[in-house]
């Protein structure tokens, strides 16, 4: 993040003006910068209300054109965003605005992973995104729910952001909120209550005891084994139950007759013929082994076995019985006529339908997919590209997913490990156990297709989590309202936020909601102008309103959660989670969002050796001089003139007093 001039007086250029051009000239704006727009044609109509009132400059033609380029200004623009829907355009466009400006930001939609390397390569200070890997973990952080708000993978590592409501006893009751953090975790809001709502991080005094009821949000890094280990031991356990216990479970958990009739009327024409076939010849058979066994009961012949005559006759074997034990008595010629009329019908029957499902099948030989859960799984209806990365993230985290296909180009042989349906939808619907799944997905390419589903299935289950993705802004609002337990998601309007963030120069590695805010995954690499350098993280944290959360000074390896006394210098690699107005007050180089109006009183000193370590703290925390921090301290009670944002006081004086230096808080 290199020293520039003020963003207003700058210009950005976003080509291709669709819907996720409309939201990316949206999430511009919120940084006060000139923003200007080219599309082929003027659209009739926008997707975002309002949305052409936000642009300085609509342009008309096509954006892989010098002449419209030069209308634009392209000398003048800082970032070129490029995103319309075709990748073929976007790549072309990208290398004529190479040609025209060396230095400008170019920010790309595209999911051609080795074409984007490529261009990087060559055309530098470039970047591609794809819009629906950045907005798949949304859809599949929705759906899992409970205390899960976001995850993302960092240096091989997964870090998880939690939300806990807390209760009376609990590992977090009664406990200060500084306790919160350790090395592993970092706390990014504490809620007194319901009615608080996420405006900015480090909005809190560190001392304050946290209550029953207050909520904390953190980040934790976490393994993804963790779950794989609470499952092997809930299935050991299970093992040790009884025999006769485990049996009763299984009974009770078929619920054999409300099966059965499910079964029945969710089957088609044919396979109800199936079944009456196949029971009627399992009565045939069972009521002629009686009838022969009565009447044969005087015969002396060794070869007259009950059953053995009552399936042969089924199986057409009328002229070899009548060969073989040639009966004298009318009845037995009789009954063995009947069966053998009524064997051929309806075991004739089922060889053809046999004949017919093999000849259907042309062949096709695949792995058995894993039965629908009974309960708790996961319905995603619509399995294309971005149901298929939810899919994907969701089994990563060994959730149960079973998945509907609406199109026709879809590979069968794609997520071989979860059940999958096809066909017909309303047949498919009674087919995944919908009416007891824990969340429903509807992510298809058709709006209104998922609108629809999403009413339909809410309506089977109400107390599911319902996620629906939509494109237009009218419709989310409109869909929020009459749907308030729902999450409407825009696929577009997640990535946007990701693409505006990345136009200023930063790489943004992720993204996730917070209350209704996009927190991005932000990493930056300072080089040896950069105006951040010398500056500790405690600086920038609560500066800024940012969260450092990886901090690598290369060849070294990354550190997750660092301490705040480390400091910036060139080449330094930080990941830090911003909000939007996080990142455009780094931008813009505006520090203070709290302002530093604190000072530190220390009042003693208990030995010599307090007072030795307590200086090197002071120069460690603050950058004060180390001289001047031994001269300070050798002559108590002093006030550190340091001025220090409170969290970064407090944090202080609690070191102090480990080494046995006492101090307190003052305000300037």
């Amino acid at each position: 993040m290199e020293e520039h001039e003020s963003a207003i007086d700058e210009r950005f250029l976003v080509c291709g003006l669709g819907g996720l051009g409309q939201h990316c000239v949206v999430a511009l704006k919120q940084f006060g910068v000139e923003v200007v727009g080219i599309d082929l044609v003027k659209p009739r109509s926008w997707r975002i209300p309002g949305v052409d009132n936000l642009l300085d400059e609509l342009i008309i033609g096509d954006c892989r054109q010098n002449s419209v380029f030069e209308r634009a200004k392209i000398e003048r623009c800082r970032a070129v965003l490029i995103v319309t829907s075709d990748e073929l355009i976007n790549a072309e466009t990208a290398i004529a605005v190479r040609q025209l400006n060396k230095n400008a930001r170019l920010v790309v939609r595209s999911t051609k992973e080795n074409l984007n390397q490529l261009l990087e390569e060559q055309l530098t200070n470039f970047v591609a995104y794809d819009p629906i890997h950045l907005s798949a973990a949304s859809f599949a952080l929705a759906a899992l729910g409970g205390d899960s708000l976001g995850f993302f993978n960092l240096d091989d590592k997964w870090l998880g952001i939690f939300r806990h409501t807390v209760r009376y006893g609990d590992s977090f009751y009664r406990r200060q909120l500084f306790e919160v953090n350790n090395s592993s975790r970092i706390l990014l809001c504490y809620l007194p209550d319901k009615y608080y709502k996420f405006n900015c991080f480090y909005d809190w005094d560190s001392e304050i005891v946290i209550q029953e009821g207050s909520t904390v949000i953190y980040v934790e890094q976490f393994d993804r084994l963790l779950s794989k280990q609470k499952k092997s031991l809930v299935s050991n356990v299970a093992k040790k139950k009884k025999m006769w216990q485990q049996t009763i479970d299984f009974i009770r958990k078929i619920k054999i007759r409300k099966k059965i009739l499910e079964y029945w009327h969710s089957s088609s024409q044919v396979r109800r013929v199936v079944i009456v076939c196949g029971l009627m010849t399992l009565v045939l058979a069972i009521v002629g082994t009686i009838l022969f066994a009565f009447l044969l009961n005087n015969y002396t012949t060794v070869n007259l076995n009950p059953f053995y005559i009552t399936i042969s006759l089924l199986l057409g074997g009328y002229a070899d019985f009548l060969y073989t034990e040639s009966p004298k008595n009318l009845i037995v010629q009789l009954v063995s006529l009947a069966l053998a009329v009524t064997g051929t019908a309806f075991v004739g029957v089922l060889y053809a339908l046999a004949t017919e499902k093999l000849l259907s099948t042309k062949f096709l030989f695949s792995n058995r997919r894993p039965e629908v859960p009974e309960e708790e799984h996961i319905v995603i209806i619509g399995i294309k590209r971005v149901g298929s990365k939810v899919a994907q993230l969701l089994q990563e985290f060994r959730q149960p997913v079973v998945a509907i296909v609406l199109e026709d180009d879809f590979d069968p042989n794609h997520l071989p490990d979860i059940p999958l349906f096809t066909g017909d939808l309303d047949e498919s619907l009674s087919k995944v156990n919908l009416s007891s799944a824990k969340s429903i997905i509807a992510t298809s390419e058709d709006e209104m297709l998922n609108v629809e589903m999403g009413l339909k299935t809410q309506k089977i289950n109400p107390k599911s989590s319902l996620i629906i993705r939509t494109f237009g802004q009218r419709l989310s609002e409109n869909l929020a309202q009459m749907l308030p337990k729902s999450q409407i998601i825009s696929a577009y309007a997640v990535a946007a936020e990701a693409f505006a963030g990345a136009a200023f120069g930063e790489n943004i590695l992720d993204l996730f909601r917070l209350h209704n805010q996009t927190v991005l995954v932000t990493e930056y690499q300072f080089s040896e102008v950069d105006s951040l350098n010398g500056l500790m993280l405690s600086e920038i944290a609560y500066g800024y309103g940012v969260v450092p959360i990886s901090y690598q000074n290369p060849p070294r390896s990354p550190e997750l959660m660092p301490k705040n006394y480390k400091k910036i210098e060139p080449g330094i690699r930080l990941v830090v989670l911003a909000t939007i107005d996080g990142l455009k007050r780094m931008e813009r180089g505006r520090i203070g969002i709290y302002p530093k109006n604190w000072q530190i009183v220390i009042e003693s000193a208990v030995t010599e050796v307090a007072r030795f370590d307590g200086a090197n703290q002071i120069t460690k925390m603050t950058n004060y001089p180390l001289n001047r921090a031994r001269d300070l301290i050798d002559n108590l009670p002093q006030t550190l003139p340091v001025p220090l944002y409170k969290l970064q006081a407090q944090d202080l004086i609690r070191i102090l007093q480990q080494h046995q230096v006492m101090a307190s808080l003052k305000k300037i």
